[in-house]
């Protein structure tokens, strides 16, 4: 398919993209808070994106990506986790600092360098944060995998991914050792504010809070 879109028009897409993964129909005021603009100026973007057959709008009840917008949206996110990984894998950056950098490159539309740089790579299934990397026909490999924060106390379990792209968050992981693979185990969840004990072989306990623990998915062991 054609991918000649603006940045705009791309950003658009990818977003409404990732908002329709956890509501049925996206709305102008949640599309408006994830691009940080005001509702009044999505709306002719959406005009647009409905005349090229990207979304099917409906303007009381929201709108979601037509079929040819999710190929396009997978497009897009495809490019951005491989300059991602290749970023991480390649010229060793870590893994807080790659998305914004990635967001600037995930717009080089060229599909022979994508291509070339998915064969580089190697194939990689998933980018440095643990989020499936679309192929070249935009299949996506589904993953089993839960919240930590929804594990069973003493299950041994391996990180698998990060669902936040929060810089903060991932320099907090880092600091502690914490990334894909690492194999731990809750010992205690604290009722009063829903943190965890969490224990990491031949390490200390360490308290993760209910906010970062819902953010790491494992996969139980």
């Amino acid at each position: 398919m054609s991918s000649n879109f603006s940045i705009a028009e791309e950003n658009y897409i990818k977003s409404i993209y990732h908002l329709q993964q956890a509501d049925e129909n996206v709305s102008t005021n949640a599309l408006a808070d994830r691009l940080k603009t005001k509702p009044a100026s999505i709306t002719d973007m959406l005009k647009k994106l409905q005349g090229k057959g990207l979304i099917n709008y409906n303007k009381y009840k929201g709108f979601r990506l037509s079929k040819e917008g999710n190929k396009a949206a997978l497009i897009i996110i495809r490019r951005h986790r491989l300059w991602e990984y290749f970023l991480v894998d390649q010229l060793q950056f870590n893994w807080e600092d790659v998305h914004e950098v990635a967001e600037q490159l995930e717009h080089v539309s060229s599909r022979k360098l994508v291509d070339k740089l998915d064969a580089f790579l190697g194939h990689p299934r998933f980018d440095p944060h643990g989020d499936p990397i679309p192929d070249s026909n935009g299949r996506i490999n589904a993953r089993h995998q839960m919240p930590l924060l929804s594990l069973p106390l003493n299950t041994a379990a391996v990180i698998t991914s990060v669902t936040s792209q929060s810089s903060d968050l991932l320099t907090f992981l880092s600091s502690r050792k914490i990334k894909l693979g690492t194999k731990l185990e809750v010992r205690r969840r604290l009722d009063f504010d829903n943190s965890l004990e969490v224990k990491i072989k031949n390490r200390q306990s360490l308290h993760i809070s209910e906010q970062v623990a819902n953010a790491i998915q494992v996969n139980p062991l």
